[in-house]
């Protein structure tokens, strides 16, 4: 007798795209979301909203130390005055890697992101292992992402909430001296302003 489950399905989905999709469809046949609403607001966030803004932030940072001093005083009214605010009214935190001390963000309980300037957050970022380990393992994590630190280096982890989350402002490369905002925001990476990252070297 043949087992009717021994056959190929046709679902090329991960697990996590195909129970998002069903229940997508159940929502969508009772009447309760519309899916163009969903899909513009997808598109806003990955092609619109997303890490080119955090991007122009560190920049700026970097670029300008009264912005710098702004952004670690009120990070919100900062970020808000470069135009970039979220749905979700977040007060944005600023914390600033330097030679001595790393930053890494994580949410413990959910995975309350900042959207305004990282747009849509990693399916990494939302995962149980990244969101326990980081805690209680963050130098470990970090070697897993590439970033290798001396031990004399501290790591300081941040646990984002629904009322308060965080950008990391990553090291300035060495050798940027001359370049402009345009110039150093193509250096800063997603990852990076998470604390999963560095900056990108100049080349």
């Amino acid at each position: 007798m043949t087992n009717s489950h021994d056959h190929d399905h046709d679902n090329h989905f991960d697990p996590m795209t195909a129970r998002v999709k069903a229940l997508e469809t159940i929502l969508t046949e009772k009447g309760l979301i519309e899916p163009e609403a969903i899909d513009a607001i997808v598109d806003t966030y990955q092609n619109k909203v997303g890490p080119q803004n955090g991007a122009r932030v560190v920049a700026k940072a970097w670029a300008n130390k009264d912005f710098a001093q702004w952004l670690r005083d009120d990070a919100t009214a900062a970020i808000a005055s470069l135009g970039f605010t979220g749905r979700q009214g977040e007060h944005m935190r600023a914390v600033f890697n330097g030679p001595q001390t790393h930053n890494l963000v994580v949410c413990t309980l959910c995975s309350c992101y900042p959207w305004s300037v990282l747009g849509l957050p990693p399916v990494w970022y939302k995962s149980p292992p990244y969101r326990s380990r980081a805690v209680m393992d963050p130098r470990g994590v970090l070697e897993e992402f590439g970033v290798t630190l001396g031990n004399d280096v501290n790591i300081r982890v941040w646990d984002s909430t629904a009322e308060l989350r965080y950008l990391v402002v990553p090291q300035r490369p060495d050798g940027t001296d001359d370049l402009d905002e345009d110039a150093l925001a193509a250096l800063v990476t997603r990852d990076s302003m998470i604390g999963t990252g560095f900056a990108r070297p100049v080349t």
